[in-house]
């Protein structure tokens, strides 16, 4: 392995490249290894994955969505592959809060990486209650705040509206010090407004994208494939409107961006990083390649050593628009 000059004239390894990344917030930064997360719905509770890869490898763990109630999800089938993609309608199936609290949660602490919890709700008092139940969990480092699944009938009532969004985002920062990230939806017009919406109410982190609404149609059967009409689009398909939108929310606001969308190597982790991102998440591909972070770290230091930098954050937001 080749080695670069550093500015005091030292060699600098790949090795040493640092790929270590933070979240701001009230209670202090959560700092991470790297800047890789599992993306919630794919990844389980991390127990799913242990014959396959350590889930201490992800810098961070962000599990299924969770409920003040137990919910059993939506009629299969659930899942279909589609072109570049795939189509889900899982329909936010949970163990519910005192299950997650009691059973799921002591495990998830046992990795040894920070855990933030996504977080689902009917109402804003959902949101704010489990919150105020987790916050004092040792184990929780943070919470995602999930308002944009378009597989549930209540799923975007948040997400959609920038009042809505901040008032939520304003109602759980009250409830917390810890680092707030704020899912948004693709579904939406002007990603800019939304993430907006979510730092002025209190959001530590915006990430971006959830899936996007897609339908899959058995012509025959004059019906969907799924047991539900639409779905979740994810997969390499959508990942070309999530760096659209990681860029454009990242011109918007302060806060880092979390990028989401279609990451399925090494390179497209750092073209999120170039847009705007300071974290990833990493979704359906682990469904294909649970390992794949045993590779793509030491991959992700090499390609960071061969355009000379010496901490990977030096690629956030470098993006050069034409014109």
């Amino acid at each position: 392995m080749t080695s670069l000059q550093s500015e005091s004239g030292t060699p600098v390894a790949a090795s040493r490249v640092d790929l270590s990344t933070e979240i701001p917030s009230p209670g202090g930064p959560l700092r991470l290894a790297h800047p890789i997360m599992p993306a919630s719905g794919t990844f389980g509770y991390g127990e799913e994955f242990e014959p396959f890869v350590d889930p201490a490898v992800f810098s961070a763990i962000i599990g299924k969505s969770i409920s003040r109630e137990r919910r059993t999800g939506n009629p299969p089938p659930r899942t279909i592959e589609t072109p570049a993609g795939m189509l889900n309608s899982i329909g936010l199936q949970n163990p519910g809060l005192d299950a997650f609290v009691e059973s799921y949660l002591p495990r998830m602490a046992q990795y040894g990486v920070p855990v933030i919890v996504n977080t689902v709700g009917r109402t804003l008092e959902d949101y704010v209650e489990l919150t105020r139940v987790l916050d004092v969990e040792p184990a929780v480092a943070g919470f995602e705040l999930n308002i944009s699944c378009p597989n549930v009938n209540e799923g975007l009532q948040f997400g959609l509206d920038p009042e809505a969004t901040r008032a939520l985002v304003a109602a759980v920062r009250a409830e917390t010090k810890l680092p707030i990230i704020a899912k948004l939806t693709p579904n939406v017009t002007d990603i800019g407004e939304q993430a907006v919406a979510a730092e002025e109410g209190g959001a530590d982190c915006i990430s971006v994208i959830n899936t996007l609404v897609g339908m899959s149609v058995d012509w025959r059967k004059r019906g969907s494939r799924l047991g539900r009409a639409t779905g979740g689009l994810s997969g390499p398909a959508i990942r070309p409107v999530a760096l659209r939108m990681v860029w454009q929310a990242s011109q918007a606001v302060s806060v880092p961006i979390c990028g989401i969308g279609g990451i399925t190597r090494p390179e497209h982790v750092l073209e999120f990083l170039v847009v705007g991102a300071s974290t990833v998440q990493v979704g359906t591909h682990l469904f294909r390649d649970p390992a794949c972070l045993t590779r793509w770290l030491d991959e992700i230091r090499d390609l960071a050593h061969d355009e000379g930098l010496e901490r990977l954050s030096d690629l956030v937001g470098t993006f050069e628009a034409a014109g």
